[in-house]
């Protein structure tokens, strides 16, 4: 099957309240609707991830994040703008957008507009951000390939898309759009 295909799969899948993994830049990453909270649940299920601590979204352009980005002042978006796309996650007030297990017990939502072409493609196909968070049970490391996904997570996944990590080390750096500080580097 086609990349193509399968991107388009997983698109349906999310769209129908599934949750899929795919390739990102240094990592495997489960994914889902940010706005389904049955998808949503059973993510941090599959994980045994505390919804406390929230996930990340990735986006294919920073025009998907439009409705999070809405009235930052320029000078704020600045920052965001000329790190992305790339392996740099902001944190961004969620100014009640994000469904609460999004941010978790946070005032801030974790944003980020992936430089990885199969990422990108996947939300432009979904039609928008999609939550993206490392293919692992947590405290776990993550999966580096499809098949420990399939080791991981067995049949409890809707769509797998196949592809190669973007060549990074290491996940994402995580900053503070607000207070400028790095939480990771």
């Amino acid at each position: 099957m086609s990349q193509a295909h399968q991107i388009e799969q997983a698109a349906v899948a999310l769209r129908q309240g599934g949750v899929i993994a795919y390739p990102t830049e240094a990592v495997w990453g489960l994914g889902c609707d940010p706005d389904n909270e049955e998808a949503l649940a059973r993510l941090l299920r599959l994980k045994r991830r505390d919804p406390a601590k929230g996930v990340i979204l990735v986006a294919a352009c920073i025009e998907q994040f439009d409705e999070w980005l809405e009235g930052l002042p320029a000078e704020r978006q600045a920052p965001l703008a000329a790190s992305w796309p790339g392996p740099n996650t902001w944190l961004v007030p969620h100014n009640g957008r994000s469904h609460p297990l999004v941010h978790g017990d946070h005032d801030r939502v974790a944003l980020r507009v992936s430089a990885h072409p199969l990422v990108a493609a996947l939300c432009e196909a979904f039609g928008g951000p999609i939550v993206s968070t490392s293919a692992n049970v947590a405290s776990e490391p993550p999966a580096i390939s499809a098949d420990e996904v399939r080791t991981i997570f067995g049949t409890g996944l809707d769509a797998i898309v196949e592809g190669e990590l973007g060549g990074l080390a290491r996940p994402s750096t995580i900053r503070d759009l607000v207070s400028g500080r790095v939480l990771r580097s």
